[in-house]
């Protein structure tokens, strides 16, 4: 995983997602296999350098936020001294006097993010940390991740949403089943795959059409779907109006003719779904 970047472990529910971060967090114990923290092997010194969020936020209702945050830094051995520094920066400086059970699930997530960021760590473990958040809360843990990301520490951060990944995530890796599919940066391992949608007035005619259409180079694949075929290019792109001529050329007329991308969504529906 790159320093400083945001490495997004991404997978649907069951891919093994958790159990990974808990291994790598000293929370469970492997049956095989190693990893390593800062090219080394793992140790306590290196756990002082990370802040982990693997669960909901479980602090005491009855306290305030600041409170919490006292008695976290005295289980952590780190000093109160940062507690005004992390509470601002989760925008939580304000309500630092308010009772815990008087913060809505944003503002929870959030100061669970500022326990995690108490003694100021490296590396940041978050799993599924916008997970039963309604779209505003969504939205803040979102951007603080990247105000996180700017100030140069690495994120780790594990979600079953596609969306999430692809808005705060620089690196990916796509788990399904305990297994590795792929890993790297966002944009070549969830790229938007270019296809040409065509059509013809008589429905009967797409066989014909795909029989035209085969002999032409460079086309990967053909598929039809509701009515249309679908062309897949081998490398690069295909012109759309050279494949219209060719049709025309040998007596089809198209009805349809249209550049399209393949949706992340269903790019990542068919990685996963097997």
């Amino acid at each position: 995983m790159p320093p400083g970047s945001v490495f997004g472990v991404l997978g649907p529910n069951g891919s093994g997602k958790t159990t990974l971060l808990g291994i790598v967090m000293d929370v469970l114990k492997a049956s095989k296999g190693t990893y390593s923290w800062f090219g080394e092997p793992p140790s306590e010194k290196h756990r002082q350098q990370i802040g982990t969020l693997l669960e909901t936020p479980n602090f005491y209702h009855y306290l305030s936020g600041e409170k919490n945050l006292q008695i976290a830094a005295a289980i952590k051995r780190k000093g109160h001294d940062d507690i005004p520094r992390v509470l601002e920066m989760v925008k939580l400086l304000d309500r630092k006097d308010s009772k815990f059970n008087t913060y809505s699930l944003g503002m929870k997530q959030r100061l669970a993010i500022a326990s995690c960021l108490l003694g100021n760590p490296s590396v940041l473990v978050f799993d599924e940390p916008t997970n039963g958040l309604d779209p505003v809360g969504i939205a803040q843990i979102r951007q603080l991740i990247r105000e996180l990301s700017k100030e140069g520490k690495t994120v780790i951060l594990a979600s079953h949403l596609l969306d999430e990944v692809e808005k705060v995530c620089d690196h990916v890796a796509i788990l399904q089943k305990g297994q590795l599919l792929m890993a790297g940066h966002v944009n070549e391992v969830l790229t938007n795959e270019e296809f040409i949608e065509l059509g013809v007035n008589d429905g009967s005619g797409l066989e014909h059409l795909r029989s035209i259409l085969s002999g032409l180079p460079g086309i990967r694949q053909i598929k039809e779907q509701e009515g249309h075929l679908l062309l897949y290019p081998e490398n690069g792109a295909l012109d759309l109006t050279e494949i219209n001529r060719h049709c025309f050329q040998q007596g089809v007329v198209l009805n349809h003719l249209q550049l399209r991308k393949k949706s992340l969504e269903s790019k990542f529906i068919e990685l996963t779904i097997k």
